[in-house]
């Protein structure tokens, strides 16, 4: 019930406040928000699966951004921003899919 009431307080303070991403930081957040979906789908799967722990899903959770902004600062310093940009979308996209596969299988039971 805790995560809900953070998930409204946040977006409704998102909608009210229009905060605007720096120019330097916008290449990052959609990639950023790619790991993110990508450790909430991880974690709505393991909740289901009855292996949920929260130590896991925060540091995960952390990890997966730290570590996918990362890979695209990399590839900027090197001039292959978008092609790394891409990969890390594909990774993480094809993670988010097994989990939601999991998921459909686990609820629908097919």
């Amino acid at each position: 019930m805790i995560a809900i009431v953070g998930l409204v307080i946040g977006v409704a303070a998102g909608l009210l406040l229009q905060p605007t991403v720096p120019l330097i930081l916008q290449p990052y957040l959609p990639i950023a928000v790619v790991a993110a979906l990508d450790a909430l789908f991880g974690g709505l799967r393991a909740m289901l699966d009855g292996l949920f722990d929260d130590k896991v899903f925060l540091v995960s959770f952390l990890s997966n951004v730290v570590v996918a902004a990362f890979i695209v600062f990399l590839g900027d310093q090197l001039g292959v921003g978008g092609q790394l940009s891409t990969a890390v979308v594909v990774v993480l996209g094809i993670r988010i899919f097994s989990n939601a596969a999991s998921i459909r299988r686990h609820i629908f039971k097919a």
